[in-house]
């Protein structure tokens, strides 16, 4: 069984995902939503022959929104024999036109183009990966009211904490299960609500042969990038 990094997680998979997620960030990605990084997932097939890579952006992208003809949308793996070690790069890169049809490049050794906005996909020129573009529904699970009341409970004892040599707050073990229990609640106890329930994302999702990407050893880390075009 392959495993796989991410940059904040890593697992042996076993039918698990790593993911690592970020909505809403800077001035600067707000601005141009279709380079704004929601998340990423990765995982491997149940018989361990493909591995699995989603990207999302455009935060609560509506029916019309489209990716950028002018942005690069980049996953970037790595592969190794161990932990740390220096890895084989393999990078897979994609691009619209203005048409919203897609390129997509794995490293230099296989490539696919087209319409990848049904749910096939496309597949690739040599069959290595295949590749889906468009509007789905937004994954990710975020409990906005229980954390804002997490937040407000924080900010207002702020004065009062003691930290440690990392900078970690103490807190005795009630307190910390208090908090770590609203985080996964309403503010009055009830359902942890999905903010992100009625809301859109536009996803490219990729699966590719997993010894493709793991040329350089059964260690995979992955990461993406949005970037400008040249």
């Amino acid at each position: 069984m392959k495993k796989l990094l991410t940059p904040i997680l890593a697992l042996a998979l076993t039918g698990s995902a790593a993911l690592a997620a970020d909505h809403l960030d800077s001035p600067a990605t707000q601005a141009e939503p279709a380079a704004d990084i929601n998340d990423l997932y990765a995982w491997t097939s149940a018989d361990g022959s493909k591995l699995n890579l989603v990207l999302t952006v455009f935060p609560a992208a509506s029916e019309a929104a489209m990716f950028s003809d002018s942005v690069q949308y980049v996953f970037h793996t790595t592969s190794g024999a161990s932990f740390g070690a220096a890895g084989t790069p393999l990078d897979i890169l994609c691009q619209f036109d203005a048409n919203q049809e897609i390129a997509c490049w794995a490293g230099t050794s296989d490539y696919a183009s087209g319409d990848a906005s049904a749910t096939a996909g496309v597949a690739s020129v040599n069959g290595t990966f295949r590749v889906f573009a468009g509007l789905r529904d937004d994954p990710f699970f975020f409990n906005l009211e229980g954390f804002n009341a997490v937040l407000s409970t924080v900010t207002s004892v702020a004065g009062s904490l003691t930290f440690d040599d990392a900078g970690c707050p103490a807190l005795d073990a009630e307190t910390s299960a208090a908090l770590v229990g609203q985080l996964s609640a309403a503010p009055d106890g009830g359902s942890a609500a999905d903010f992100f329930a009625p809301l859109n994302t536009l996803s490219i999702v990729v699966e590719i042969d997993l010894d493709l990407v793991a040329a350089g050893g059964d260690i995979v880390s992955v990461w993406a990038s949005t970037r400008a075009r040249n």
